[in-house]
């Protein structure tokens, strides 16, 4: 094993914000992979996601966060306490917002860094940048410049690769002196089954509008890798009413047969080999409001 430099740094990042400014987009930008879904809809990402930057000089664990909102349901709860754990094991704060939002931070934002922030470096990071006028975005940055609130304010564009080196250089200052704390050949430690489950309901907000992907939940039931042939997956697609079942199904089964090639085609790509892949749609009402079953399906409901 190489030595590690006596100047290698390492530590977490948690990237935090209002739903939809593009913390999973500037997450996989980071890496150069994908690894968190995105879709052009609000409150995709319900759990942190641990994202791993290995580099010659540091060794950046990122630690992409569900959007910050007021909670109207028990999961909406675990999501705010997901990224309420991410800033207690953050060495850095990245607080993302987005150039067309302003200079007005949500109230849920800043009582959250009032509580999580504390003690620890927080950089203001405002993305798309490329999405409106230049004279427009100098402002926002003299407003937050003169809160004196942030160590550094980035301006960036996820999407476009615009300013990223400046920003991981910014950050990487600010990690403490310490060999890496991974592997520099993972990137997540997060199983296979959990992005399985993530792609699927990536598929599924992109599919359907409205209430239909927010009432959803994937659960990965079976995972047997072969040797030889494709890896078989089952998986059950968890909603809270019949008529939302019948709605994810659709006219003789379309709708989730849609579903299933548009996943898959995902998941093979992201596992690099063939899958076969069964989804099975089952009622479990309120479960958004149940301890129980979000516990069952991965979400904590805990402290």
């Amino acid at each position: 094993m190489e030595a590690v430099s006596a100047t290698f740094r390492a530590g977490y990042v948690a990237i935090v914000g209002e739903p939809n400014v593009g913390k999973s987009t500037l997450l996989n930008a980071l890496l150069g992979q994908k690894i968190s879904i995105v879709t052009s809809k609000p409150q995709t990402t319900r759990q942190r996601v641990l994202g791993i930057l290995s580099r010659e000089d540091a060794q950046i664990i990122f630690l992409d966060t569900p959007g910050l909102l007021q909670p109207k349901y028990l999961l909406h709860e675990t999501m705010v306490r997901s990224a309420q754990s991410a800033l207690a094991d953050a060495d850095v704060i990245l607080l993302l917002t987005e150039a067309g939002r302003g200079t007005v931070l949500p109230d849920v934002v800043g009582q959250t860094l009032e509580q999580g922030a504390v003690g620890k470096t927080l950089f203001l990071v405002i993305n798309k940048v490329d999405t409106v006028p230049r004279d427009q975005v100098l402002p926002v940055i003299a407003h937050f410049a003169g809160e004196g609130k942030f160590k550094e304010i980035i301006p960036i564009s996820a999407l476009k690769g615009e300013n990223l080196e400046d920003l991981l250089k910014t950050v990487i200052r600010e990690m403490p002196l310490h060999p890496p704390l991974y592997p520099p050949d993972i990137v997540s430690e997060s199983p296979e089954r959990f992005f399985v489950a993530e792609l699927i309901r990536e598929a599924i907000f992109e599919q359907f509008h409205e209430e239909i992907p927010y009432s959803t939940a994937v659960a990965i039931t079976e995972f047997k890798e072969r040797e030889a042939g494709k890896t078989f997956i089952n998986a059950d697609i968890v909603v809270e009413r019949s008529s939302q079942k019948g709605i994810l199904i659709g006219a003789k089964g379309a709708a989730l047969k849609k579903v299933g090639q548009s996943s898959r085609r995902s998941i093979e790509q992201f596992l690099e080999r063939p899958v076969f892949l069964e989804l099975h749609v089952k009622v479990r009402e309120r479960w958004r409001e149940s301890e129980g079953w979000l516990r069952k399906l991965g979400y904590s409901a805990g402290p």
